[in-house]
């Protein structure tokens, strides 16, 4: 039965993407993840007219509020001018690094809320909590996911689509949701440089990857990484 249609902003798209829908386990890095949300959350406020961005930094151009209370409320963080104002901005690529968890987490209370999502607690060796955010319609993720293949079938002929194409690249998730092959994994990677937000959580991938290395051989081990 195809599920009810729903609007879904692109974060949430992007976190359906690639959440498993029976698991609610992340089909990349946790981290990278929360970057791709909180690039993702600034590319929908820039689709809604709210910000720009440009030159590395990401400004309000409209303090309006939108209706969704998630984006609202990141737009109101953005809007202080303890982070930027509506001035000079703030550093994009800074931002996202900064603000990626809790703007992650702020995502995933919306969706659990709207029933999107469920919040399921475990613990890692009976002691240490931990969340996991299975579908709670695994038939909405599918249709997101074949929404996303049709898109790239398409050549991915739209803004939304092809900001959600670079961001799926930038996070490391390409192969686990494209059903192109290497060529659409491709297509996808060369868009992340087109896309703002795309590329500053790309910066912040490669940061956290070159950390991970520089530690790997000061321990004289080796270390690698795709993107």
């Amino acid at each position: 039965m195809t599920p009810p249609a729903l609007e879904l902003t692109l974060p949430e798209e992007l976190l359906l993407l690639a959440l498993d829908p029976r698991r609610g386990k992340p089909q990349c890095s946790g981290r990278s993840l929360s970057y791709g949300t909180a690039g993702a959350v600034l590319r929908e406020l820039e689709l809604q007219g709210r910000v720009t961005g440009q030159g590395g930094r990401t400004r309000v151009v409209s303090p309006l509020a939108p209706e969704d209370p998630f984006l609202a409320q990141v737009l109101g963080s953005l809007s202080d001018p303890g982070v930027g104002g509506l001035a000079g901005g703030v550093d994009t690529p800074l931002w996202i690094r900064r603000t990626a968890p809790h703007i992650e987490e702020l995502c995933l209370e919306h969706l659990v809320r709207r029933s999107v999502l469920r919040r399921e607690t475990h613990r890692l060796l009976g002691l240490l909590p931990y969340h996991r955010h299975p579908a709670a319609d695994p038939a909405l993720s599918l249709a997101v996911r074949d929404r996303f293949t049709a898109a790239g079938a398409a050549g991915f002929p739209d803004p939304r689509s092809r900001t959600l194409a670079a961001l799926v690249s930038a996070i490391g998730l390409s192969g686990a949701v494209s059903r192109g092959g290497l060529r659409d994994r491709w297509a996808m990677r060369g868009l992340v440089d087109e896309e703002w937000t795309a590329h500053a959580v790309h910066r912040n991938v490669r940061q956290d990857r070159a950390n991970r290395n520089g530690r790997s051989r000061h321990s004289g081990g080796g270390g690698s990484g795709d993107d």
